[in-house]
């Protein structure tokens, strides 16, 4: 009977609300997966066991005291940078990138980067007291440097800047200056130029100028942007249906079942679909600035906080860059797109969102217990 409670005690207080919206748009994930790539069983059965992993590593890491994530967050991240290191050296390269580390199984290690340095941020930032002094910016600035250059040198411009952005999200609600703020971003204007003559390789180059001009190589460089625009825009209210969207079944769309998998949506669905996908992001978006309200320490409310400005990146870089709107730097749609390492790095870091609430609600009940005897 012990071991009963002990198994169900993992859904006490559970925060079912997020837990619920993850799951929704999981399963318009897969659903959309299966749609992208012409109605194969294959995608989407992966694509459903990486969703029952990801549960299960919710599951889990919701019963972790974030204490003990403090712990080991210093360790998580000096173990990705050595996963990044031997990625440059012995990973699998694809398409002109080394990206991938086979170690029994092919993964992802930038994926796990932009886990590992908002959680190593929250938690040294989180400890500190009063305004955020030069020495901890430097500390916490060196912590997203590092793990940032080495997906660079993959290259991995668009992982880059999301694992940068993860950390610099957190240094900012840890009460940075406006003053240093301001330094910040005369360093970068000033920087900009040099960055895109030595620090973009030309492809990535010629992905910034087709947002400036699509049409000057409608066949080369902007021929999958002004695909995938057609396939949003045509659409219309309703959607043409599943397995009915012409530029995703007859091939026009690069990857749609991953990095374009909200063209494919766009063009079955429809606004009625993207309506329902932005609803669903929108309200875990609101759900994780709630649970840093409600959280009960600094580090749980920066992570919490960070969680959702993160998400919300993450969904407006995609949709900026498959509407033409920003340079196609390859990320991901969260929860939607195909890709396991993406899918349970974010489950892993809501877990611990999750574990935030469960705590909080332990806390809750222990101090009107407390207050009843009293």
């Amino acid at each position: 009977m012990s071991w009963f409670k002990k198994i169900f005690s993992i859904f006490d207080n559970l925060d079912f609300i997020t837990l619920a919206i993850i799951i929704s748009l999981a399963g318009y994930g897969t659903l959309m997966v299966y749609s992208a790539t012409n109605g194969s069983f294959g995608y989407m059965d992966r694509k459903i066991i990486q969703v029952l992993l990801g549960l299960g590593v919710i599951f889990v890491v919701s019963n972790i005291k974030y204490t003990i994530v403090q712990s080991l967050a210093l360790p998580f991240l000096i173990f990705t940078c050595f996963l990044l290191v031997l990625t440059l050296i012995f990973g699998i390269t694809s398409k002109g990138a080394t990206r991938w580390l086979y170690l029994g199984i092919r993964f992802q290690p930038s994926e796990l980067a932009k886990l590992a340095v908002p959680i190593y941020v929250c938690s040294f930032l989180g400890q500190q007291e009063g305004t955020l002094g030069w020495r901890n910016l430097i500390i916490s600035s060196i912590a997203v440097a590092i793990p940032s250059g080495l997906v660079i040198l993959q290259p991995d411009l668009g992982t880059t800047i999301l694992v940068a952005l993860s950390g610099l999200i957190v240094i900012f609600l840890s009460g940075l200056s406006w003053r240093i703020i301001i330094v910040a971003i005369i360093t970068l204007i000033v920087l900009a130029p040099l960055f895109w003559e030595y620090g973009m390789h030309d492809y990535q180059k010629t992905r910034v100028l087709t947002i400036l001009n699509p049409n000057a190589d409608p066949l080369g460089a902007g021929y999958h942007v002004n695909q995938s625009k057609i396939a949003i825009g045509s659409g219309g209210i309703m959607g043409k249906g599943l397995l009915q969207g012409t530029q995703v079944q007859l091939n026009f769309l690069p990857e749609a079942h991953t990095d374009f998998i909200f063209s494919v949506l766009s063009e079955e669905l429809g606004l009625m679909g993207v309506t329902i996908l932005f609803s669903l992001f929108f309200i875990l978006i609101l759900r994780m600035f709630w649970l840093a309200t409600i959280a009960t320490n600094k580090v749980a409310k920066l992570l919490c906080a960070s969680q959702g400005f993160i998400l919300s990146i993450y969904v407006v870089v995609n949709v900026g860059m498959v509407s033409g709107l920003l340079p196609v730097v390859g990320v991901p749609l969260p929860f939607v797109s195909y890709g396991g390492t993406s899918f349970v790095s974010l489950c892993i870091t809501f877990g611990l969102v999750m574990g935030i609430y469960k705590q909080t609600q332990r806390e809750k009940k222990s101090f009107k217990q407390n207050s009843y005897n009293y």
